[in-house]
């Protein structure tokens, strides 16, 4: 359902022109609607607080923090939020570390009390991965991106039990990729371990076999990653060191590439760019894919099929259906959890009608609001702000169009509470 679009200019600011007139009118609608809903008991009427009907998603880098330093206004606003039990939950592409771990340092940056029940980061979804009928949780998984071995405990953390990483290959056959011989002792050396197998092509049964793929985070070091993710994806049922022999049947489907047993590969983030502390938006997962799909064009293409064969591969993160869709029952749930501990809310909270997504990209903030069907009839109307990835520039438009573009979280914010209609204003 796409969000509704309205006209603004490029510079649209939202403000609230309380005159002392507007004030007490406000306050009079403010009691108004706390007396529609009461209890009775027969002897007594207790007016109760109102309930929000609507709530937030904000991404965190370029619309609360940049590179870890908070935003101007973005403590107070959640902090008013939270004062309101307003519900919101933390939506980002961002990742490489445990949802407790960075629940712990937004809450100190922020100066809040944060839950990882409100927190939904790019591979938070991968952790339902380990459950079901083709459950992972067993099966051998190469884990890219991030910090040392990071992304390894975030893994094993949300249940799988056997999780490998390129820096675990390359400490055991550095000759896999003789560029990194600078990193081996004082960065590989300092978290790889020992392969659960070796690797032996002369022997597949007993050799390193790789059954799903998961880039959790942006690669630190992209030509070893790269390397490494090629060798899996033309290998024969991911076993490491081999070839398949299907690659490049013209009989077969895709030209015979993949087609031979290989991993599943995941990518958790499709961000070509995201808002560093430098002035330019830098690159982001979504570069590292844009070179492997590079890579693997130029590694499988030849006259017998000029047309490249397809790299297989899921892809989850905003803008995606799979990300929003998992995003609002994290929201709902964590939205009942949030009524049913408030003591002076003791009615059943109305249905969710509206969530605000607050971002900062276009490309997967925006697109995804305006992209997700809910499956409940919630309306995602999305909010752009100017202190991430997007920047207006001569009057240019963003490529996906937002309900408002406004400055800053907090103006966000503002426009959301007044098209709720809601009595208390951000001030």
């Amino acid at each position: 359902m796409a969000s509704r679009r309205v006209a603004y200019s490029s510079r649209l600011s939202v403000s609230w022109p309380w005159s002392q007139s507007a004030r007490r009118q406000r306050s009079f609608n403010s009691l108004r609607l706390q007396s529609r809903s009461f209890q009775t008991d027969g002897e007594s009427r207790a007016a109760r607080p109102v309930v929000p009907d609507f709530a937030f998603a904000f991404d965190i880098d370029g619309v609360l923090i940049r590179s870890a330093k908070p935003i101007p206004h973005a403590s107070t606003t959640l902090q008013y939020l939270q004062r309101h039990s307003i519900p919101f939950i933390l939506l980002t592409n961002g990742g490489g570390k445990h949802e407790s771990e960075r629940v712990a340092d937004l809450s100190s940056r922020l100066s809040l009390s944060l839950s990882t029940s409100m927190f939904i980061q790019s591979h938070t979804p991968f952790a339902e991965l380990v459950h079901g009928e083709n459950s992972l949780r067993d099966k051998c998984i190469l884990v890219m991106g991030g910090e040392g071995s990071r992304c390894r405990d975030v893994a094993e953390a949300y249940g799988f039990t056997n999780v490998v990483t390129p820096g675990d290959i390359y400490a055991a056959y550095p000759e896999i990729w003789p560029f990194s011989g600078p990193f081996k002792d004082h960065y590989y050396g300092k978290f790889a371990r020992p392969l659960p197998k070796p690797i032996n092509p002369e022997n597949p049964e007993e050799s390193l076999k790789i059954d799903a793929v998961f880039v959790y985070n942006d690669p630190r070091d992209w030509g070893l990653d790269a390397q490494i993710l090629m060798d899996v994806m033309l290998s024969s049922r991911g076993i490491m060191g081999t070839y398949s022999a299907k690659n490049g049947d013209t009989s077969l489907p895709n030209w015979g590439y993949l087609q031979d047993g290989q991993p599943t590969l995941y990518f958790s983030n499709p961000d070509l760019l995201w808002a560093a502390s430098y002035h330019l938006s830098r690159l982001g997962q979504g570069g590292f894919r844009a070179a492997v799909d590079g890579l693997w064009k130029a590694l499988t293409t030849s006259k017998d099929h000029p047309s490249p064969p397809e790299l297989y591969k899921k892809v989850v993160g905003k803008p995606f259906r799979e990300t929003y869709e998992y995003a609002e029952k994290q929201l709902l749930r964590h939205r009942d959890t949030l009524f049913s501990k408030d003591e002076h809310r003791r009615q059943e909270p109305p249905p969710l009608k509206r969530v605000y997504m607050v971002g900062d990209n276009p490309e997967s903030d925006i697109r995804g609001a305006n992209s997700f069907e809910s499956p409940r009839g919630v309306e995602w109307i999305s909010l752009l702000t100017r202190t991430g990835v997007y920047k207006d520039r001569d009057g240019e438009r963003p490529t996906w169009e937002p309900r408002a573009i406004v400055d800053d979280v907090k103006a966000a914010v503002q426009y959301a509470l007044k098209d709720s209609q809601w009595p208390e204003p951000l001030e």
